[in-house]
């Protein structure tokens, strides 16, 4: 019997000694297994090889937050694009405003919508490319654009058909011939040349069918701002100077271009001037400076005589850059954002009608006026705000009631008297809504 136990106590302990062992070679292997093994039923196995190389996995872009804005003047918020509006323009009769995005589209927009509850607009893709600047035509049929990618000109022409308008882009681009971006465009409103200026000191004159011009050496160290006045007759540019000059495009009587002769220029300032804007008949100019101030000039001088132009007002502006400026179509109001903010002045007296704060998500892109004297427009994200000009019937009213004074005629007298009631009731009517 002891003989029978020990065997048993023997066969026992061999059984747990081969029990651990097997134990320890598990757990060893365990150990062993590479950071992310494939598990099934519980159990950690190998991982296996990939005979294929993984991707790298996208991290998950973030869809952009709306920028949350209200003011008691927004007339409307033009919603349409996709990305981010880079400028805008609207056609010299009034009807309609352009905007571009690189979101590869233009959109064209109808103005007597803009107090509507919905906002039509026709679509134009840019193919292969986006805009960062678009310029209506003198007619409001055709416009270009300034390509991102090719760095060139593109016209479209807006063709009516069936009650409806199809845009068609241009058969062939204009060539290029900038070495560095490009800051604006422009289009003479007697349809003889386009314009564009590069931030270094060129500004190039084209004809209609991209043929070279002119070329302008500015001598301004850089253009900051370029453009072309809503006559047709001049192009102006300012930049690290504290000057803005200005050149006459000038054409025969036959319409032959002869020559770019310097007009005049606006000095003043005592600092880089950031922009410039002229009024609808080019008559009056204002600008805006790193020096804190922005000025209006009386322009409409007989410069070949060697006239100079008249600095009729200095206000201060205590702004930053990114900054634009904007001048009403009557030269009576002025508008300069700065960053994402929006201040409008009574052109004549200086005074501050209108702040906009945090108007938009990013830095405004552009500013303007539309060619009624109605509204003021904005852009910097992916919508375009329309606001009530009201700085600009408030200083309609009190120059026709200054005219009433002065009028001795009794016809006279009787049609400003109504032109100020019709005025003063538009007014009312803004600020009755903001009320609402």
């Amino acid at each position: 019997m002891e003989v029978v136990a020990l065997v048993a106590v023997t066969v026992l302990l061999g059984g747990i000694v081969v029990l651990l062992t097997l134990w320890g070679k598990r757990a060893k292997e365990g150990s062993e297994l590479k950071p992310g093994a494939e598990k099934a039923n519980g159990q950690a196995g190998p991982q296996k090889q990939s005979t294929k190389k993984q991707k790298a996995q996208r991290p998950r872009r973030e869809k952009a937050q709306a920028h949350n804005f209200s003011h008691p003047l927004q007339a409307a918020a033009l919603k349409a694009h996709s990305g981010r509006i880079s400028c805008l323009d609207f056609s010299s009769n009034g009807k309609y405003l352009a905007s571009c995005s690189d979101d590869r589209t233009v959109r064209i927009w109808n103005t007597k919508d803009f107090l509507q509850r919905e906002h039509h607009c026709m679509r134009a893709n840019v193919e292969f490319d986006h805009a960062t600047h678009v310029r209506f035509g003198p007619t409001g049929r055709a416009f270009i654009v300034f390509l991102a990618n090719g760095e060139t000109i593109r016209g479209f022409k807006m063709n009516k058909k069936d009650d409806a308008f199809v845009i068609s882009a241009g058969h062939e681009d204009f060539p290029k011939h900038h070495k560095t971006t490009v800051i604006n465009i422009g289009i003479a409103e007697t349809g003889k040349f386009i314009m564009t200026a590069s931030c270094d000191t060129t500004i190039l004159i084209w004809n209609m069918k991209g043929g070279i011009l002119a070329n302008i050496n500015t001598n301004q160290v850089a253009n900051a701002y370029a453009g072309v006045s809503p006559c047709g007759r001049f192009v102006a540019s300012c930049g690290f100077t504290p000057d803005v000059k200005i050149w006459e495009v000038c054409f025969g009587k036959s319409g032959e271009f002869r020559e770019v002769s310097r007009a005049f220029e606006l000095k003043g300032h005592s600092a880089g001037v950031c922009g410039f804007a002229f009024s609808n008949d080019s008559s009056r100019m204002a600008t805006v400076s790193k020096d804190g101030t922005w000025k209006l000039w009386k322009t409409d001088v007989e410069y070949k005589k060697q006239q100079d132009p008249y600095l009729l007002y200095t206000g201060k502006w205590s702004g930053h850059e990114p900054c634009r400026i904007a001048m009403s179509p009557d030269g009576r109001v002025v508008a300069i954002s700065s960053v994402c903010d929006i201040t409008v002045y009574n052109a004549q007296t200086g005074e501050v009608e209108e702040e906009f704060k945090s108007v938009h998500g990013d830095t405004i892109s552009d500013l303007a006026f539309d060619s009624n004297n109605r509204f003021l427009v904005s852009t910097g994200d992916r919508v375009i705000r329309v606001f009530h000009n009201t700085a600009g019937y408030k200083a309609s009213i009190a120059n026709m009631k200054d005219m009433f004074k002065k009028a001795t005629n009794k016809g006279t007298k009787e049609r400003l008297q109504q032109q100020i009631k019709d005025a003063q009731r538009a007014l009312d009517a803004v600020y009755k809504q903001k009320k609402k």
